[in-house]
């Protein structure tokens, strides 16, 4: 066995999102990186739909910013069009999303990572890692080279003895036109590990030229946009538009006769495939009383004639996909240049990680990503940063960075991982989070700069122009203390319908009755804000946090006291060889999933699947008594 001289601190195996951010943030914090790949020339890169953020997702990449991570920056500096979605609904649950130019972000992150003096890119495939005395201590390529490490970071994707399906066409790959990984999984499972399948599809890639613009209905970004990061200066993207199509009843028609030549529907693929953003074959059958979906045509890239074709997901064989598209008005003689596909992959339960991620029974060896059955390019993004600081805490002998359900949607993410069954593809929603109204994306910056600064995330001017954002909203908020007379506001009430003034009120208390918006208040209370303020890309941002937070006082103090309530039971510890087998008053169902789960803490083993809460009071005895 060949052997490299170089010792590495941590080696990241994968260039993906996740390795990407999981090589980047160690090697900010001074560690010497070794990044693995298939293929160096596809590090960055945004393997399927050409966007940024989305519900939830926006809100994990404004923690990612706050936590050191580059990909809200990215985005800023490659987006062509950016929107604020969920409006509709409480400020709570409003979400940043970006329509991304995807080589452009991928020319930034691989430009990140290459010119960064700690970490070396090598070229080859990771087929083992080297277990000492229960901890790793390095990695062996397929032509036999070994690389000493004291972490190792797997971010393997979907590559993972990857399968990809087009009708009964196989083709073993991680993704199309892409080698797979083989070795890791058998590899892993030999040091005890447990792993599964899961199934990820993509959509046709559409020529433009081949569309007939004229019959799409055209859909534009935000006039006033927000940036994701608040890293950035100087903001003012393209409007590039998007566009939609419908599918009608002879579409449904194609794709139902055809639904057996599917291989989610054979039989070929064994893989479960995620519910929440189902293939055009499960919109069919799934959601029979449905005669028509949207489509959402988006560029992938300036100049690109490659279209991607959101919303049709599918498996089927290539030219069943052609023959259902051509039935929809605008794409009659539509041509791809790559038809859609499903893929199959392995992953391992995360429940074999500890909160940190890294592995519970091998030290150093941390997972993140499609390995832990996530999707999405936010998801694993989040996954690689906390795996990369945490591996970097690991060489340190220092505490992990761990988030709490009630600091952060990745603290919510990883919870959910680590206690609870993993029988899809897992995607954060706003839904997820029991503690939703704290988390917001305005206020990512004060819920985790403290985190940020305890564990040396940012340098001193990031966390200057993170503090200039919160002393952003502090000064709105100082402005809503002013007072405001009858003669300023009662027009206004009047046409919202609400109760004049009698005398003079708090602008702040004024803002709190239903119809009554921040915008509607009078212009003069905010006059003095400093310049500084006004001339920075989130300056609309502060007025939307410091309405919520007026807004929402009751009820953020209501969650605010939930927290406290149950962060007794929450952070009590479980002894990390406690025998839940040998407690006979749990549940049989509660002494299996506990047993595999191994949970760190009561609040973990509370959120198990299976777990009752009589199987926790059973549990909080004996530990009283530890």
């Amino acid at each position: 066995m060949k052997q490299l001289i170089n010792l590495f601190d941590i080696i990241v195996v994968g260039g993906g999102h996740a390795g990407a951010e999981a090589a980047l943030i160690a090697a900010k914090r001074g560690k010497t990186i070794a990044l693995v790949t298939l293929d160096t020339t596809t590090v960055g890169r945004m393997s399927c739909n050409p966007a940024i953020g989305g519900l939830a997702k926006g809100q994990i990449v404004r923690e990612l910013d706050v936590l050191g991570g580059v990909m809200g920056h990215t985005a800023d500096r490659a987006g062509t069009q950016f929107k604020l979605l969920n409006r509709s609904k409480g400020k709570s649950v409003w979400s940043p999303r970006a329509q991304v130019d995807k080589r452009h972000y991928e020319k930034i992150v691989s430009g990140n990572v290459f010119s960064h003096e700690n970490i070396t890119v090598l070229s080859g495939e990771v087929v083992d890692v080297v277990v000492i005395k229960n901890a790793v201590s390095g990695a062996v390529l397929r032509d036999g080279t070994k690389i000493p490490c004291k972490a190792i970071v797997l971010t393997c994707g979907t590559f993972l003895n990857g399968l990809i399906h087009i009708g009964q066409k196989k083709i073993r790959a991680g993704r199309m036109g892409e080698s797979g990984a083989e070795g890791i999984t058998e590899s892993l499972v030999s040091h005890g590990f447990f792993s599964g399948r899961l199934k990820t599809g993509t959509p046709p890639r559409l020529d433009k030229n081949s569309v007939d613009w004229s019959k799409t209905t055209i859909t534009l970004g935000d006039q006033n946009p927000t940036p994701f990061s608040y890293q950035t200066i100087t903001f003012a993207p393209p409007n590039v538009p998007c566009f939609t199509v419908k599918t009608g009843i002879r579409c449904k028609d194609i794709i139902s006769k055809n639904l057996l030549q599917s291989p989610m529907y054979s039989g070929d693929v064994g893989g479960v495939g995620p519910r929440y953003c189902p293939s055009i074959e499960d919109k069919v059958h799934r959601f029979s009383h449905h005669d028509s979906h949207t489509l959402f045509l988006e560029p992938e890239w300036a100049d690109s004639d490659q279209i991607y074709l959101n919303g049709f997901s599918t498996s089927l064989p290539e030219h069943i996909q052609l023959m259902a598209l051509r039935t929809v008005g605008g794409l009659e003689n539509v041509r791809f240049f790559r038809p859609g596909y499903a893929i199959e992959y392995d992953f391992f339960s995360p429940a074999q990680l500890k909160s940190s991620l890294e592995t519970k029974d091998i030290a150093g060896l941390f997972f993140a990503g499609q390995i832990n059955g996530t999707s999405g390019y936010e998801e694993a993004a989040a996954q690689g940063l906390i795996a990369g600081i945490n591996a970097s805490q690991y060489i340190d002998n220092s505490e992990p960075l761990t988030l709490s359900r009630d600091e952060a949607y990745i603290g919510v993410m990883i919870d959910d991982l680590i206690t609870k069954d993993t029988l899809e593809p897992y995607r954060m929603f706003t839904s997820r989070a029991e503690y939703r109204i704290l988390l917001r994306f305005s206020n990512a910056h004060s819920r985790l700069l403290k985190k940020s600064k305890k564990f040396s995330l940012l340098n001193g001017s990031q966390f200057d122009r993170i503090q200039t954002a919160i002393d952003g909203v502090s000064a709105v908020l100082g402005a809503l203390d002013k007072s405001i007379s009858p003669n300023q506001i009662n027009t206004r009430l009047k046409s919202l319908g609400e109760t004049l003034l009698k005398h003079a009120a708090p602008a702040k208390t004024v803002l709190r009755r239903p119809s009554v918006s921040i915008d509607h208040l009078p212009n003069f209370l905010f006059s003095d804000l400093n310049k500084h303020h006004k001339s920075s890309p989130l300056y609309g941002e502060s007025f939307i946090e410091a309405e919520a937070r007026v807004k929402y006082v009751g009820y953020i103090k209501r969650q605010r006291n939930q927290v406290i309530k149950m962060q007794g039971q929450e952070n009590r510890p479980i002894p990390r060889n406690f025998n839940f087998k040998n407690i006979n008053s749990l549940s049989n169902e509660a002494r299996e999933k506990l047993s595999l789960v191994r949970p760190q803490t009561l609040g973990q083993a509370m959120r198990v699947s299976g777990v009752t809460p009589a199987d926790i009071s059973v549990l909080a005895v004996v530990l009283s008594a530890i």
